[in-house]
């Protein structure tokens, strides 16, 4: 049977995560999902009703990839930056080698004139899995608390 994944490892994984948004080392943010995985950004309404719909969506590491590159290469949008801040993750379900947990969020925007806003807050809905010794998040769904979100969400949450 596999083992239980540890809080400490959860808190390392988005301490990193959250590291490389707000670094802006994007081209490493695909690593910390599985090959299969999902990550969503919705609403909180959306959730509730059980709709599939998304702000963002892809459903594997190379559609993350993509996303990157794109924001890199193709998209053209206004320079800024995110700072993230994480509540402690609450462990749902453990075992197996899988864990269920949910992390609330607050996301600040900072533009590149130095504005800074309230740019997101929610929760995230995680699913992390061992990968071969390695904790990688096989879902990830960031359900913001309000269904009014800036059309300029470039960078992911």
């Amino acid at each position: 049977m596999a083992e239980a994944i540890t809080l400490e490892r959860i808190m390392a994984l988005q301490a990193a995560y959250i590291r490389c948004i707000d670094g802006n080392e994007l081209e490493r943010w695909p690593e910390f999902f599985a090959d299969e995985c999902l990550y969503k950004v919705t609403s909180a309404e959306n959730h509730r009703a059980g709709l599939e719909s998304a702000i963002i969506y892809a459903d594997t590491r190379d559609m993350l990839t993509d996303r990157v590159l794109s924001l890199r290469q193709a998209n053209v949008y206004e320079k800024q930056s995110y700072r993230h801040i994480l509540g402690l993750p609450s462990i749902l379900k453990n075992g197996g080698g899988e864990a269920e947990c949910e992390t609330p969020f607050l996301v600040v925007r900072i533009m590149h004139d130095g504005q800074s806003d309230l740019f997101a807050s929610g929760v995230y809905l995680d699913t992390y899995r061992l990968d071969g010794g390695d904790l990688k998040l096989a879902r990830r769904i960031a359900v913001c608390d309000s269904s009014r979100v800036d059309t300029l969400m470039a960078l992911p949450l």
